[in-house]
């Protein structure tokens, strides 16, 4: 994984929403099973915003910015299914969304601004991945045993993750999304 250089007095964060269980303890499974060496690293995700550093001075900010976009961002439905994939760009595979994409590129949108407004390399697509940094052979396996996956569940929670000197991400604070559901 190619993350972004922290140095001191930084951290590296990340924005995502958690998949629940029992679908990510299936997720990490299978993407231990293929061989993934980041299947112990990083917990089951949809990213939001993916690795940043951070100054710790400016964390209060963001603190702040993401309570603002979770209180006005209403619960909703995510649906996992089927597989896709960014090959032959990047070598990955992942479990697509059939339902909740609209609700999560708005709010990818109103997270990537304010203190956290940054450029992105590619367009955003919300998604789980199973499979990275592996030989074709297992993306392909990935792409072809996933197929089928298919689950469901309510996001009523935006997450902020610190990558750790360890190499691992670990879910540090719940954003619950509180906005209205007429809106």
């Amino acid at each position: 994984m190619n993350l972004p250089a922290r140095g001191p007095a930084q951290v590296r964060i990340g924005i995502a929403i958690a998949v629940p269980e029992p679908y990510a303890g299936e997720l990490q499974r299978a993407r231990a099973e293929l061989g993934d060496p980041l299947a112990q690293a990083i917990p089951p995700h949809i990213t939001v915003i993916g690795p940043t550093v951070v100054d710790e001075a400016v964390m209060p900010t963001v603190v702040e910015h993401l309570s603002k976009v979770a209180a006005d961002t209403p619960p909703f439905r995510v649906q996992l299914r089927g597989t896709g994939t960014f090959r032959p760009v990047s070598p990955v595979v992942f479990v697509a969304l059939a339902a909740g994409i609209a609700e999560c590129e708005q709010l990818e949108r109103a997270t990537r601004s304010g203190v956290l407004h940054q450029e992105t390399r590619f367009n955003y697509h919300p998604h789980v991945t199973v499979a990275h940094e592996v030989p074709d052979a297992e993306l392909d396996r990935a792409f072809t045993e996933l197929a089928g996956f298919d689950g469901a569940f309510d996001v009523d929670c935006l997450w902020q993750y610190e990558h750790g000197d360890d190499e691992v991400w670990r879910p540090q604070r719940c954003f619950p999304l509180t906005g209205d559901l007429a809106s």
